[in-house]
């Protein structure tokens, strides 16, 4: 029997309180645990997985190692292998999410992560995958491939089942823990799943927004109203969230306490014209995240971004020279030579490009532009990877930054996976020494000229390598692998596999139990 809830208790929360994830990273759960426990990795391995406009979920591991015949420390290669490819969705893979790590205490190579997977079927798609590779780099067996790829199958992957609470296109999937997974999409609703269960916890409705004419880049139907979810991000606290949606010229604040909503700030004229929203554009925000820190959060628009800080007041604006489109953001956090850590802002663009900004006020070289009626500083980019330097002019649709575990030569330097629409991944290591943040504020005006009295941003890191996936990406989630697992500890993840895909069709939740595994068999 469950006890009423006394007169003046407070509700309880929908995520419970815990330590979130640093975006982009299962390491950060537990870094130190596998420091002390097995100490520097000596070829670090990244898990990429990948979904694409053609239905496929793509797995693909990296690993780094340094040149065998190279005196240098700075040589660096990195070899890519197949982990499973198979058709996931009836339609595009929108959205992917990726779990903290299971806190298993055997082996390190039993320890696995959830991973989500929504399109535009209104489906979203779960499995498990493992967080170690299959086997040791003594006994590396691979399988035969037609295209002379290096295939590399994990047992440990296995399919859970799927939900159908949504009733439109899934647009965002975040798991701010492990026992919770948040899923937004286009019938406006942001809903909280328990992963225990697979149990709907809530569901939380914006408000469909009225028409005012037809903005451009709209794709409702004759007579609709653009509506849905664009984007969300939860605080590092867990008690706050931010949302952004279609056909809305705002953004609406999300106490995760209670499950209600907490406010709504609307984008003033002014500052959608600071970064390029004319008259018959939308308005709408199509990208938010939050820093490390919970400090600011960035708000991007078609063509440029908004920092904003934890009072909601707008901060600086982010504008890329030469004018393009933004596809992605994410904060990053490095150390610089000072030993002091600093966060960064990386921006992708439609012109192959992921641009970084320092948006700390006192040491940003920013500056309001004279001849301009903008009130916010515009951040100038300290350094980028991509462009036609790197010889990629195609858009970059996601990217991750990840800081690995390993050995000395690779502690200091940060690792950006891309995913361009061609269907190439790249991987960039950087040098966080080469971000030399400049004090000189900006000079020139705002508009269709201004690059030419901007200086060039410094093209920073190299190439490490490129994959062809042979697909066109559209979201893409990667992670560092832990120690890999010997050929001999492999065994069927047994029970907690079978009793995690059990059938979860009450509460509007709909699960088909298969052991079909990641290569689709």
């Amino acid at each position: 029997m469950k006890r009423k809830r006394a007169q003046g208790e407070p509700h309880s929360p929908l995520i419970e309180d815990y330590k979130a994830p640093r975006h982009g990273s299962l390491s950060a759960h537990d870094s130190k645990a596998r420091t002390q426990s097995t100490g520097k990795i000596s070829k670090p391995t990244i898990q990429i997985i990948t979904g694409s406009y053609e239905k496929i979920l793509h797995g693909v591991t990296a690993t780094i190692s340094s040149q065998p015949d190279s005196q240098s420390k700075e040589d660096f290669r990195v070899d890519f292998a197949d982990t499973f490819l198979f058709s996931a969705h009836a339609t595009a893979i929108r959205c992917l999410a990726i779990s903290p790590p299971s806190s298993s205490l055997g082996a390190p190579g039993s320890r696995k992560a959830i991973l989500a997977s929504g399109g535009s079927d209104q489906i979203i798609n779960l499995y498990h995958i493992s967080t170690a590779p299959a086997q040791s780099e003594d006994a590396v067996s691979c399988f035969p491939s037609l295209g002379g790829k290096q295939v590399m199958e994990n047992p440990r992957n296995k399919e859970l089942g799927s939900l159908q609470h949504h009733t439109s296109t899934i647009n965002v999937l975040h798991f701010p823990t492990r026992s919770k997974l948040l899923s937004a999409a286009e019938d406006n609703t942001i809903a909280v799943t328990r992963t225990r269960d697979w149990t709907v916890l809530s569901t939380i409705k914006a408000p469909v927004p009225k028409a005012h004419g037809r903005p451009s880049g709209d794709t409702a139907p004759y007579g609709g109203t653009p509506a849905g979810v664009n984007d969300f991000a939860v605080h590092p606290s867990l008690k706050l969230m931010v949302s952004v949606g279609k056909g809305e010229k705002c953004m609406r604040l999300w106490n995760l306490v209670t499950g209600k909503k907490a406010g709504v700030l609307n984008f003033e004229r002014d500052l959608l014209q600071d970064i390029g929203e004319g008259r018959w554009a939308s308005g709408e925000g199509r990208k938010v995240e939050w820093n490390s820190l919970g400090e600011e959060f960035v708000v991007g628009f078609e063509k440029g971004a908004v920092v904003f800080g934890m009072d909601s007041k707008p901060r600086s604006r982010v504008l890329p020279s030469p004018t393009t489109k933004i596809h992605q953001l994410r904060y990053t956090e490095y150390l610089a030579d000072t030993g002091q850590t600093l966060e960064l802002l990386a921006v992708s663009t439609e012109d192959g490009r992921i641009l970084f900004y320092s948006t700390v006020v006192d040491i940003a070289s920013m500056n309001t532009e004279a001849g301009t009626k903008s009130h916010l500083p515009t951040l100038e980019a300290i350094g980028q990877v991509g462009g036609l330097t790197d010889g990629l002019t195609g858009r970059i649709k996601d990217f991750e930054i990840l800081k690995l575990i390993s050995t000395d030569e690779l502690d200091q330097r940060l690792f950006v996976v891309g995913g361009c629409s061609d269907g190439s991944l790249r991987l960039w290591i950087l040098d966080c020494t080469q971000f030399a943040i400049k004090r000189v504020p900006l000079d020139g005006n705002i508009g269709a000229d201004s690059h030419v009295n901007r200086p060039q941003t410094p093209q920073v890191g190299r190439l490490l390598g490129t994959y062809e996936t042979g697909n066109r990406i559209t979201c893409l989630k990667a992670f560092q692998m832990s120690e890999p697992a010997e050929t001999a500890s492999i065994k069927p993840l047994g029970d907690d596999a079978s009793a995690s895909a059990k059938n979860v069709s009450s509460s509007g939740a709909k699960s088909t139990n298969t052991s079909a595994g990641l290569d689709g068999s």
